[in-house]
């Protein structure tokens, strides 16, 4: 059962995956000088494996018995959220590719 919290936490980790302006916080690089969606990416990805490794830290103190079970329901909500996204991401790179190849040169 979805709580408000889980859905709260869920679009925040999705909001913090796709905010355009958290590359150019504390960037130092002028512009056009790298950056754009490799960089994107990389931090999509980042914030999968930090989310991945919350959910993995949360489930093995549920099984040591130190943990609350909606707190490590939100770490797998969270995670699955990032995946969800990065999944998307995906598949929108690969429909472009192939809408690029379908060009007529």
């Amino acid at each position: 059962m979805t709580t408000p919290t889980v859905a709260a936490n869920a679009y925040a980790t999705l909001a913090r995956l796709h905010d355009p302006t958290a590359a150019m916080k504390g960037a130092t690089e002028t512009p056009g000088a790298g950056g754009g969606f490799g960089d994107m990416l990389k931090n999509a990805i980042g914030a999968l494996n930090q989310a991945a490794k919350a959910s993995d830290t949360q489930t093995q103190a549920m099984a040591a018995g130190k943990a609350n079970i909606v707190d490590v329901v939100t770490a797998v909500a969270e995670t699955e959220v990032a995946i969800d996204a990065l999944v998307s991401v995906r598949d929108r790179v690969i429909q472009s590719y192939e809408e690029i190849m379908r060009m007529p040169i």
